[in-house]
C-alpha cells in the first residue's frame, strides 16, 4: 500500500525537525561526525532576510519524513542563475514511495519557472542506490570535474595569508 505525502516549504517551526533529518543524512552518509549546524546556524540559513539556502519538507503519517535544502547559484557560461541541490534525503522506512522523485520534480519545475539554466547536485562516489536514480531520471555525471572544498583551519589560514 502506497502512503500519501505532501511536499511544502520549510518554515522556522521547522528547524529542529530539519537540524534532525540533517543528522539522519549524515548517518547514512557516514558523516555525522562533521555536522556542527545548530538550529539557530539552520534558522539563519533557511529564514533570513534573503534567505541563504531554501528547504522543502516531505510530510507523510503527519510528519517530516524528508527533506530537500538547495540554494540558487551562477552559471558564467550559461549566463543565468541555477539552482544547486545541497542535501536531499529521505528516511529509510520512507524510501521507493515518489518522495526523492517529487523533491527533484519540484526543485526542476522551479528552476524551469524562474529561468534557471541548470540543476545541480553532488552524489557521494559509493551511493550506488542515489546514482541509479539520479540516472533514470536524465542526469548525467560530470566526470571531467572533481569538487574542491576550502573548510576550518585551510579556510582560514587563506583568508589570512
Amino acid at each position: 500500500m502506497a502512503t500519501a505525502f505532501t511536499l511544502r516549504d520549510a518554515t522556522p517551526a521547522d528547524v529542529d525537525v530539519v537540524l534532525s533529518l540533517i543528522r539522519a543524512l549524515a548517518r547514512y552518509e557516514k558523516l555525522e561526525h562533521e555536522v556542527v549546524a545548530t538550529p539557530e546556524l539552520i534558522r539563519d540559513a533557511l529564514f533570513s532576510d534573503p534567505p541563504r539556502a531554501h528547504g522543502v519538507i516531505a510530510d507523510a503519517g503527519g510528519r517530516a519524513v524528508g527533506f530537500a535544502i538547495w540554494f540558487y547559484n551562477f552559471s558564467t557560461f550559461v549566463g543565468r542563475p541555477g539552482l544547486y541541490l545541497e542535501d536531499l534525503y529521505v528516511e529509510p522506512a520512507f524510501r521507493k514511495l515518489g518522495i526523492g522523485r517529487a523533491f527533484l520534480k519540484y526543485l526542476a519545475a522551479r528552476a524551469a519557472r524562474e529561468g534557471c539554466g541548470r540543476l545541480e547536485w553532488a552524489v557521494l562516489n559509493w551511493n550506488e542506490p542515489a546514482i541509479k536514480f539520479y540516472e533514470q531520471l536524465g542526469s548525467v555525471a560530470m566526470n571531467d570535474w572533481h569538487v574542491r572544498r576550502l573548510s576550518g583551519e585551510s579556510l582560514k589560514a587563506l583568508a589570512a595569508a
